[in-house]
C-alpha cells in the first residue's frame, strides 16, 4: 500500500474547489441575466446594447440551439440531465486543471439551461430557455456562451494533446498539464 503526501491528497481536492467555484459563478451569472431579461423585457422586446452587433431580446426558447427540436423538449432536458452527469463525473476524475476549468463551464451552461427546462415547464420535460442575447441571427443566453466557450477550449485541449489524466506526479507538482501547445 502507498501512502500519499499531504499535498498529492490536496490536489484532488484544489480541482474540486475549482470545477464547483466556476460552476456556481458561472450558473448564478447565467441566471441572474435571464431574470434581468424576464424583469425587464416583455416576449419578445428588444433593447439595442451594441448597434448591429448585440440586442437584449426576450425569447423562450423550446428547443435547442436555433431553436432546433421545439416539439422534443422531453428529450432535450433528458440529455440536458445526462451531459450535467457525465461532465460531474469526468470533472471529478481528471488531473488536469485546464480539463477541470473546460469542463467546470461545459457543466455551468448544460445546468443552467436544465435550470430554466425545469422551472419554465408546463408538464413533465418540456420546459423552455430563456434566450436574451440577440446576435441578429441567433438568440442565446449566457449559459450558450460557456458551453461554445468550453467546446473551443475542449477542442485546444485535444489538438494540443494535453493530457486527461496528466502524466504522473512530478508534472501535477509542478503546475504543468504536459500538452504540446
Amino acid at each position: 500500500m502507498t501512502h500519499q503526501s499531504n499535498s498529492e491528497q490536496r490536489r484532488p481536492r484544489i480541482r474540486v474547489a475549482v470545477f464547483a467555484c466556476i460552476a456556481i459563478i458561472a450558473i448564478v451569472v447565467d441566471q441572474l441575466t435571464k431574470w434581468v431579461a424576464q424583469t425587464r423585457l416583455a416576449d419578445g422586446e428588444s433593447i439595442v446594447v451594441i448597434p448591429g452587433l448585440l440586442r437584449f431580446t426576450l425569447v423562450h426558447n423550446p428547443g435547442a440551439s436555433l431553436g432546433m427540436g421545439s416539439n422534443m423538449t422531453w428529450l432535450i432536458a433528458l440529455l440536458a440531465v445526462v451531459a450535467c452527469a457525465v461532465l460531474l463525473m469526468l470533472g471529478l476524475r481528471t488531473r488536469s486543471m485546464a480539463w477541470t476549468v473546460f469542463l467546470a463551464l461545459a457543466f455551468a451552461g448544460a445546468f443552467g439551461n436544465l435550470i430554466d427546462r425545469v422551472v419554465h415547464a408546463d408538464g413533465f420535460l418540456n420546459g423552455r430557455v430563456v434566450d436574451c442575447l440577440d446576435y441578429g441571427w441567433s438568440v442565446g443566453n449566457v449559459a450558450d456562451v460557456f458551453l461554445m466557450v468550453a467546446g473551443v477550449g475542449i477542442v485546444v485541449l485535444i489538438l494540443c494533446n494535453v493530457p486527461f489524466r496528466g502524466h504522473g506526479d512530478a508534472e501535477a507538482a509542478n503546475g504543468k498539464d504536459g500538452g504540446t501547445c
